[in-house]
């Protein structure tokens, strides 16, 4: 459901950019056909000669954004499913807009656009106005704009700290689920009444439309929960019908603050794609997971719950339990190996009676007509039903007579776990929770602080953080090498096209100053930082290269007809305002309803929405100025040095 949100997200996306090529072409064509109506020259060579000036920079600026989305692929696990498909959707429908741009429009545009004398629209005239004067402050005081853009990039770096970090953002489904982890040794019977007493005590809320419940595990073993386990499934009403509770939140704490009075229930609110999603991350059905991994079960279960107790009071942790693998009645039977030696018993005897008398076992098959039975025999159960009855079970001798068992074997009634837990080919104990109402990363960061000052673990013993953490540091680990990569290919590609790599600097100048936007809008919106907006970063790199591509080729274009550089970049920022001003609207426009959703699904795109609208808003204002300023600055003091 994720991969397909996104692939819809990546669609937005592409919207928003897919006209950029095309109005870059066509405002070119528009433009010369309208300068050059009183020359003799025919339509045709006029487009062929203006979409020739354009050709190379539209090329290679759509080419970088293809290129800067083609390390997504490689996102592993999880993230990777998610992004690859909307990667695939921008490279393809970018690669069309681009066959669009440079073949069809010229052709369109023969038809379509008139050679005569065009006037501009009065708004375009007047961002003109406003902007001539402000180019021309910024180019006359360069290194002041630098230093205010440079500026600007350090304080939203500084800023970074204070967003937060998540692995994706929860997926509003419209539903809860609630897991409710009883007492292990619950009988059927009474679990099934506690439910149901939950139930009613839930349909009591007015959001409330209906609940479903389920105990224990079906017989297709889809999931294989014991007997005490249970899950409650609340559907709930449209939002526009609720008289209580302004939000979801305030709904699962009212609701919470109800079943509280349950006595030995531990409870789990989810939803249930996001409880499937956290298993299958992590094996627990909740967001966070602490595994304590050692050897022996009474040690882990003691640090399990010094863990839970030290980092119960920790702001955004709730649904805090340690797992409920102990309590269960068990009978143990202990061979005495000397008694054994004495009468003559092994050990593999022993177990082998007790299996035969209390479990059964499958001695031959009978034929009903076609069909086959296998006979089973065991004790009757006045035998074998308690311990008493299994000490007075016969054991053979080596000599042939029988003794009760109880006089080579220990049988004790004990309570000792479920079962056991393994993984990495160790035991481990686990405590889970969510995170409400605050960052993942930070939270994590809490419960590490805690657990070093509080708890000491005897050797052998360790900690892992698994659930949406583990995958989150993953994934982020993997975009610190994917984000220095995307910029060197851009780079790369910026040097191919120009020749020269001082130009190819100064558009990536670009890019980071693009942060300051991106970061502004998550703090702003009070989003986290996510895969998502981390996808978005990396996005918007690429967008961001697109506008500032065009205005230097310009610059260039207009020095080699002759003109000095302070009057090529006056002239050349002038003329691009339009272009480059619509090319930022379309994809701004493009992103909007992302940034403006609020149904089922919105939460996941809105992140990677908010970082390209608003990065590119301050990105589009830098390029104006700030490009021109660097341009000018590095191509006067590179004259000056070769005089």
């Amino acid at each position: 459901i994720s991969a397909n949100l996104m692939s819809l997200g990546g669609i937005a996306i592409a919207i928003g950019m897919l006209g950029d090529g095309a109005i870059v072409m066509v405002e070119n064509l528009f433009r010369h056909l309208g300068e050059r109506h009183s020359r003799r020259e025919s339509k045709a060579t006029v487009i062929y000669e203006a979409a020739r000036e354009v050709n190379r920079p539209i090329v290679f600026s759509i080419a970088i954004i293809i290129v800067v989305f083609l390390p997504l692929f490689t996102l592993e696990g999880v993230e990777g499913k998610m992004f690859s498909p909307m990667a695939f959707t921008i490279a393809f429908a970018l690669l069309g807009s681009l066959l669009m741009a440079v073949l069809v429009a010229p052709v369109l545009s023969l038809y379509l656009l008139r050679q005569r004398p065009h006037t501009e629209l009065a708004l375009v005239r007047g961002l003109k106005a406003v902007y001539r004067p402000l180019l021309a402050a910024a180019l006359r005081f360069k290194i002041a704009v630098v230093v205010v853009a440079a500026a600007g990039l350090v304080a939203s770096l500084a800023l970074v700290p204070r967003l937060g970090t998540e692995f994706i953002p929860t997926l509003e489904e419209g539903s809860i689920l609630i897991g409710v982890t009883m007492a292990p040794s619950i009988s059927l019977e009474e679990g099934t009444k506690l439910v149901m007493a939950m139930e009613r005590e839930i349909a009591g809320f007015g959001p409330v439309d209906e609940t479903v419940s389920r105990i224990g595990r079906p017989e297709a073993g889809s999931h294989p929960h014991p007997v005490n386990y249970a899950e409650l499934h609340i559907e709930l009403k449209p939002f526009s019908e609720w008289k209580q509770f302004g939000s979801k939140a305030e709904l699962i704490a009212a609701i919470s603050s109800r079943l509280e009075p349950f006595p030995g229930v531990q409870l789990n609110f989810t939803q249930p794609i996001q409880n499937a999603f956290d298993e299958l991350l992590s094996g627990i059905k909740a967001q966070l997971a602490i595994k304590v991994y050692g050897e022996d079960l009474a040690v882990l279960r003691r640090k399990a719950e010094e863990i839970r107790g030290a980092i119960d009071t920790i702001p955004g942790l709730v649904d805090l339990s340690a797992e409920q693998s102990f309590g269960q009645p068990q009978v143990q039977i202990v061979a005495d190996r000397d008694a054994c030696a004495r009468y003559g018993v092994t050990v593999s005897d022993i177990m082998e009676m007790v299996e035969l008398a209390v479990g059964g076992e499958v001695v031959d098959s009978i034929y009903l007509n076609t069909r086959r039975f296998g006979i089973h025999i065991r004790f009757q159960e006045a035998y074998r039903s308690d311990p008493e009855a299994i000490r007075n079970i016969l054991v053979p001798t080596s000599g042939g007579a029988v003794i009760p068992l109880s006089q080579v074997a220990e049988v004790k009634q004990v309570t000792g776990p479920i079962q056991i837990n393994r993984e990495k080919n160790q035991r481990r104990w686990i405590v889970q929770g969510n995170v409400r109402g605050r960052d993942l990363g930070g939270v994590v960061a809490d419960i590490q602080q805690c657990i070093a000052e509080k708890v000491s673990l005897p050797p052998g013993y360790t900690v892992e953080y698994g659930g949406q953490f583990e995958n989150q540091q993953r994934a982020m680990k993997r975009l610190s090498i994917i984000v220095p990569t995307v910029i060197i290919l851009v780079l790369a590609m910026l040097w191919m096209s120009f020749g020269v790599m001082r130009h190819a600097l100064i558009i990536i100048v670009n890019v980071p100053l693009a942060l300051i936007g991106g970061i502004l809008g998550l703090l702003i919106t009070g989003q986290y930082l996510s895969v998502p907006a981390s996808v978005g970063f990396i996005a918007l790199f690429g967008i961001a290269v697109q506008n500032g591509m065009v205005l230097v080729t310009y610059f260039n274009d207009l020095r080699e007809r002759g003109k000095s550089v302070a009057e090529a970049v006056a002239d050349g920022a002038v003329l691009r305002l339009r272009p480059v001003l619509m090319t930022a609207l379309t994809t701004v426009l493009g992103l909007l309803p992302l940034l403006l959703a609020k149904g089922i699904g919105a939460d996941v795109q809105r992140p990677l929405a908010t970082v390209v609208v608003f990065g590119l808003a301050t990105s589009t204002l830098l390029t104006l100025f700030v490009i021109p300023a660097v341009y000018v600055w590095v191509e006067e003091g590179r004259q000056r040095n070769q005089s």
